[in-house]
């Protein structure tokens, strides 16, 4: 073999070589390098970077961003008014130490988001369990998801993983509490309300009548008192009249008067009136109007 192909063969026996001895490091990732199977460094600065050609020593990547576990089957927790929840929740995870992640988990981002999400659930059901619904729904809400973050941050010190947050997606009743308790609260609720609107609108409606009715009488007073007033006027003008008119011709005024006790007297047929006939009673009935009539000058 000439010295010429040697060379060549020599050329790609380093290039091989230089290939599998350069990896490079991307900036979301991490790199950890084994030796014969076991953790030689971990890589962390992005780049390009060396190792000696396999089997001597392998690399494998883990991903440096924040990780996300969604839960989206909801887990059943009591409350301490024994009363029973569902709640799904989700938790924003990174590896922070690639060493002690794949010591712990062998790189398996499942079996990692496994172990998490059990201690949450654990965590979980120790802060319901010491809260009341409405505690838990909206006033210690916020305060719940905070403790819940702190002890599962605490258990996964040692894991290589930090937990960035946990959030309580939804808090909903259990079927059979919908059912059996807040559902007839609601309707119980419904039904205090609308008594105590329609005993507003009872009382109401008195007030109304009462104010009409104390109106009313006022008004019927006042026309009462109206009335009264223009027929005392009435009568007062009237009385004046038949006195000027009276005053001047007596006789009239005996006549007019008689007729007025004749009308009265005799209203129905059927009146009966015992008087002596010779009577004063009787004076203009049995005389003539000419016979008491003046004199014409």
């Amino acid at each position: 073999m000439n010295r010429p192909v040697i060379a060549v063969l020599a050329l790609i026996v380093v290039a091989a070589l230089a290939r599998m001895s350069m990896f490079i490091v991307d900036q979301r990732q991490a790199a950890i390098v084994f030796n014969l199977g076991q953790v030689a460094r971990v890589i962390e600065q992005p780049g390009l970077h060396f190792k000696m050609p396999a089997p001597l020593e392998n690399v494998a990547f883990v991903d440096r961003r924040i990780l996300t576990i969604d839960e989206f089957a909801p887990d059943r927790v009591q409350t301490s008014e024994k009363k029973n929840l569902l709640v799904d929740f989700f938790v924003k995870w990174r590896i922070t130490s690639p060493r002690e992640y794949w010591i712990s988990f062998q790189g398996s981002e499942r079996a990692a988001e496994d172990r998490i999400s059990m201690l949450v659930r654990d965590a979980l059901n120790q802060a319901v369990n010491k809260r009341t619904v409405q505690e838990i729904v909206s006033r210690d809400r916020a305060a719940a998801m905070d403790e819940i973050r702190s002890a599962v941050e605490r258990r996964v010190s040692d894991l290589g993983v930090k937990i960035v947050d946990v959030r309580l997606r939804h808090v909903d009743f259990v079927p059979e509490i919908m059912t059996e308790s807040i559902y007839p609260r609601m309707i119980a609720e419904r039904k205090r309300v609308a008594n105590e609107q329609r005993a507003i609108g009872a009382a109401e409606a008195e007030r109304i009548k009462a104010d009409a009715d104390r109106q009313r009488v006022v008004l019927l007073a006042d026309a009462y008192r109206e009335a009264q007033r223009v027929k005392g006027e009435g009568d007062e003008k009237a009385s004046s009249i038949y006195a000027q008119a009276f005053s001047a011709d007596p006789e009239f005024f005996d006549f007019y008067r008689s007729l007025d006790a004749y009308r009265q007297s005799f209203r129905n047929r059927s009146d009966m009136l015992v008087v002596d006939p010779s009577s004063e009673f009787f004076r203009y009935m049995k005389d003539s109007g000419a016979a008491h009539a003046k004199p014409a000058h």
